[in-house]
């Protein structure tokens, strides 16, 4: 399948497990649910659902969640082929507090080490990384070695070909100061096409939380589409000619978890595509919306039929 992919994506894989009881500490929660994640797992299965043939480049542990990664991503459509193995880790587990729903506390068990930031060259397929159409990374990918030395000479072998783009996805419970995340996360910045990421990510990797002026310092920074997120006042488009806000889909919010990652995939499809950047911020805002109105992230992902008919609805 590796030949046919459209787009790899690198990064953190886990499982979810979401309360079936909203609204309520999680001290006092009696029931979960299961469910595939992680960012870049996610956007690789968001992607899938919207069409595209894609594969995530991670690890999981020796153990019975480890099967159900790999069984989960091909039932999505997701190709497990570069899920390797770390033999004395366990695949990570994330409990949510759904208190708030719209921005619910996580909790991730990933000690000593996640198997996914154990990534190291002889895990990596250098073919696909050269070749695939787009190649999807994230932040948190560079928080620890021996991933980050990895994920760098990804980078370096990827030569800015394609689409090459840049998750910001900080996520401080796994870095040790912000001073670090911005200059592993800046060094990024130099060999991608594109970045993706909300008002407090821009701020890290490039210190400032203003989206016009982080819009510029990302753009100054050779990439050709920056994607600010700005929550409730919508996206930020820029590119070296045109700069235009999207405005947000509104919708009454279950679960804010895997919103950022269905916008992500969205943004997959619309490059492969060859859309425009303000059409691909609209269906990507819309891809967000559905899954923030919905419980769970890989299982909550829209297909291309949802997303257009919730922009059909706001027009």
């Amino acid at each position: 399948m590796s030949t046919e992919l459209e787009a790899l994506t690198i990064g953190r894989v886990g499982v979810d497990l979401y309360p079936e009881q909203s609204g309520v500490p999680l001290a006092d929660v009696s029931t979960f649910a299961k469910s595939l994640g992680g960012t870049a797992t996610n956007v690789a299965v968001a992607a899938a659902r919207l069409g595209r043939r894609t594969a995530v480049l991670t690890k999981v542990g020796p153990d019975g969640f480890g099967d159900y990664v790999r069984r989960a991503l091909a039932g999505f459509g997701v190709s497990p082929e570069f899920v390797g193995t770390a033999p004395d880790l366990l695949t990570p587990v994330v409990f949510c507090e759904l208190n708030p729903p719209a921005d619910p506390p996580l909790l991730f068990y990933r000690l000593p080490v996640a198997p996914d930031l154990t990534l190291t060259e002889a895990d990596v397929p250098w073919d696909v990384v050269e070749d695939v159409p787009l190649l999807w990374v994230t932040g948190t990918g560079v928080c620890t070695e021996p991933a980050r030395s990895t994920q760098r000479k990804i980078l370096e072998r990827r030569a800015r070909r394609g689409h090459t783009v840049l998750d910001l996805d900080y996520r401080p419970m796994f870095w040790s100061d912000v001073d670090t995340a911005r200059a592993e996360i800046g060094w990024m910045l130099d060999h991608v096409t594109v970045a993706v990421g909300n008002r407090a990510e821009v701020e890290v990797a490039v210190g400032t939380a203003d989206p016009d002026e982080a819009a510029d310092r990302l753009l100054a920074r050779g990439i050709s589409l920056a994607l600010v997120k700005k929550g409730a006042d919508g996206v930020l488009v820029a590119t070296p000619e045109h700069r235009e806000t999207v405005t947000p889909q509104r919708v009454e919010v279950v679960c804010g978890l895997g919103a950022g990652d269905a916008f992500g995939g969205s943004v997959i499809n619309g490059l492969l595509a060859g859309q425009d950047p303000v059409t691909i911020a609209r269906h990507a805002n819309a891809a967000g919306a559905i899954v923030a109105s919905r419980l769970a992230c890989a299982d909550a992902m829209p297909d291309v039929g949802e997303i257009e008919e919730l922009l059909s609805l706001a027009d």
